[in-house]
């Protein structure tokens, strides 16, 4: 009886437990790869598995494991198991064109956010046309269903191999890394390539993909080096889902706010300022409409506004820590034999604002907003029209308040920002991001910011992501996720959670004791860029905005010359009412004069001839319904003015 025990001991010791993401306990008498694991739980998870998860670490399906540990099977469905699906298929795409091109030199083929690419050298660059060839070849090897095999080579082993094969850019890149470094590789059929994986277990399950673009591309990023041809890809699971992505995309191109911009004259960019936006007159009532809106919410919210200078002492960023940790995103300038910087960042100056009067826990919270202009040295190859600028008005707040109004101030932020964001009809996903490696403060500080975010969030019953280690360097912060109506996703709002600056600052109030206390800070932004803002609505919308925002909301369209003096009176009653209109006064026919507006996404016209001048009303044609028949003019503007000022987004009548 004692040797049983004693054997079922011994038993036990040697069962391996996997506890799955679920929470569930899997238990195996040995080790097992994760591939089988897999199966075990699913046949259906296992074909659907592209890599796994091991104690929060990235690992390849074909990963021994062999003791107690957390496992995560990852999917397409998730950005990890994405990057391993995509970057299988950028090795199929680097089969196919070795197969076409033999004398093609294989530089770096990763996973990106939207698919994949590989960095190429060719002494006859590939060009659009190649793309075909390249997708027919691939389609062939993902027929053949070839295993990929993983190896590993020494160091000097694998710079002698891929020196006999002729590729000096994989030599490079493997004499770079430690001696002693055991270097691994993936093969299918003929085909081998350096890397880390993690990859699919069969060419097989990459059924549907789609080279999308060439690109010049320096070798490891530096003008020193060779000029390589990348070439990109997407790549999907099912035929369903990539023709969906591509019609997303031609959506896009439409949709594309530096087109959309420019054909309603919103903004331009010019080489005198890369980076710096001018807004024109359309543009500019479209960015006041916005920020009026913004001042008469905060207004309602209980806030008030600021203004801080552009220009600042360099001392005061390096008190704040934008010195040390933005230095390099900063444009400086000398006055007075003293360095200053332009600002990137408004919270500074908000710090001089607080300070400037004693504080007492009776004028807590203190909520001030500002619509302040930033500028930061964004490199020229980032710059993407309104969406990477230089130059941008950042609708931020920073409240100041005491540890036990943390909670409310959160939710008090939350709410606003879904106010804002249920107005322009977005849907949005909320993340929580924690404290970074490079950051300043105590654990505790840190601690007690991080459990304020979380335990707002929890009251509101707001599901969240948490991204680990991805808060500022002063702080946790919230960031909400918007998706547009093509399915993008944009962040924009964030709260940022911050007591290492009114420390830096030595900010102070005076308690109900008597005595000085520290006050907690909130850094908040709801558009985050004005500008950028303004891009996403117009990509949103596609350029047809509600009425409320549209700059021209009414175009009053006279058949002939006869009848300008009617038209001119009905624009005279809508300028009088507030209704933004123009007059077409050009000699054109009125069916052109419709088109015309309809292009220009007006969202009112107002025909008027000898019948509507003969009446007194306007034949109304709108963007949502088309022809709305004829109207008073009275009863046409209170209609407007009651769409305008509820700010109604109206839906487009689609007919049967």
């Amino acid at each position: 009886m004692l040797y049983e025990n004693k054997y079922m001991k011994e038993r036990k010791k040697k069962i391996m437990k996997i506890t799955l993401k679920d929470g569930t306990v899997k238990e195996y008498e040995s080790s097992k790869s994760v591939i089988d694991i897999a199966k075990d739980i699913s046949e259906g998870l296992a074909r659907a598995a592209t890599s796994a998860k091991i104690d929060g670490e990235i690992a390849d399906l074909r990963t021994e494991v062999s003791e107690d540990c957390g496992l995560e099977i990852l999917t397409f469905d998730s950005e990890d198991g994405k990057g391993a699906f995509n970057h299988t298929a950028s090795h199929i795409m680097a089969q196919a064109v070795k197969r076409l091109y033999p004398e093609t030199k294989l530089a770096i083929g990763p996973s990106i956010a939207n698919g994949f690419y590989y960095d190429l050298d060719r002494e006859t660059p590939f060009a659009a046309e190649d793309l075909e060839k390249i997708e027919a070849e691939m389609k062939k090897i993902v027929k053949e269903n070839l295993p990929l095999e993983r190896f590993t080579k020494t160091r000097e082993d694998a710079i002698q191999y891929f020196e006999e094969k002729g590729e000096p850019y994989k030599v490079e890149l493997i004499e770079d890394l430690p001696e002693g470094e055991e270097i691994s590789f993936y093969s299918q059929g003929e085909f081998t390539d350096l890397c880390a994986g993690p990859h699919l277990m069969s060419t097989k399950a990459v059924k549907a993909f789609k080279l999308t673009s060439l690109a010049g591309a320096y070798w490891r990023g530096s003008e020193k080096n060779k000029m390589l041809t990348r070439i990109y890809g997407v790549a999907y699971p099912k035929k369903s889902e990539l023709d969906e992505y591509l019609h997303m995309m031609e959506e896009a191109r439409k949709r594309d706010h530096r087109k959309v911009g420019r054909e309603l004259g919103l903004f331009m960019m010019c080489e005198e300022g890369p980076g710096f936006p001018f807004f024109l007159p359309k543009g500019m009532v479209l960015k006041n409409t916005l920020l009026e809106y913004w001042r008469e919410l905060h207004k309602k919210n209980g806030y008030v506004e600021i203004s801080t200078p552009i220009i600042l002492s360099r001392h005061l960023w390096e008190n704040s820590g934008h010195w040390d940790h933005y230095k390099d995103n900063m444009y400086t300038t000398v006055i007075d034999e003293e360095d200053f910087a332009v600002k990137p960042m408004n919270c500074p100056g908000g710090m001089l604002v607080y300070k400037s009067e004693p504080r007492s826990y009776k004028d807590l919270p203190l909520r001030a907003g500002e619509l302040g202009l930033v500028h930061r040295h964004e490199k020229s190859g980032q710059l993407h029209g309104l969406m990477r600028v230089r130059c941008f008005t950042q609708d931020d707040a920073h409240i100041f308040m005491t540890p036990e109004q943390i909670r409310d101030e959160i939710k008090g932020v939350a709410k606003l920002i879904d106010e804002v964001y249920s107005l322009f009809g977005f849907k949005y996903h909320v993340e929580l991001s924690t404290r970074p490696e490079d950051s300043m403060g105590s654990d505790a500080d840190w601690e007690m910011a991080t459990e304020g975010l979380r335990g707002a969030l929890d009251d509101l019953g707001l599901a969240y992501v948490v991204n680990e280690g991805d808060g500022a360097f002063y702080g946790p912060k919230i960031d909400f996720h918007l998706e547009d109506s093509i399915g993008r996703t944009w962040q924009c709002g964030t709260i940022q959670l911050d007591m290492q600056m009114p420390q830096r600052f030595d900010l102070e109030y005076v308690g109900a004791d008597g005595e000085k206390h520290r006050p907690i800070m909130i850094h908040r932004v709801a558009f985050g860029s004005i500008e950028r803002f303004i891009g996403i609505l117009i990509e949103h919308f596609a350029g047809a905005f509600p009425t409320w925002l549209a700059p021209v909301q009414v175009k009053v369209l006279p058949i002939s010359d006869k009848y300008m003096d009617y038209a001119n009176k009905v624009l005279a009653r809508l300028d009088e009412a507030g209704i933004r209109a123009e007059t077409d006064t050009r000699a054109e026919k009125i069916g052109y004069k419709i088109r015309e507006a309809q292009m220009n996404k007006i969202p009112y016209m107002l025909v008027v001839g000898a019948k509507e001048e003969e009446t007194g009303v306007v034949s109304v044609r709108s963007r949502f319904a088309g022809d709305e028949g004829a109207k008073g003019l009275d009863e046409f503007i209170a209609s407007a003015k009651e769409e305008i000022e509820a700010k109604t987004i109206r839906e487009v009548i689609k007919e049967e």
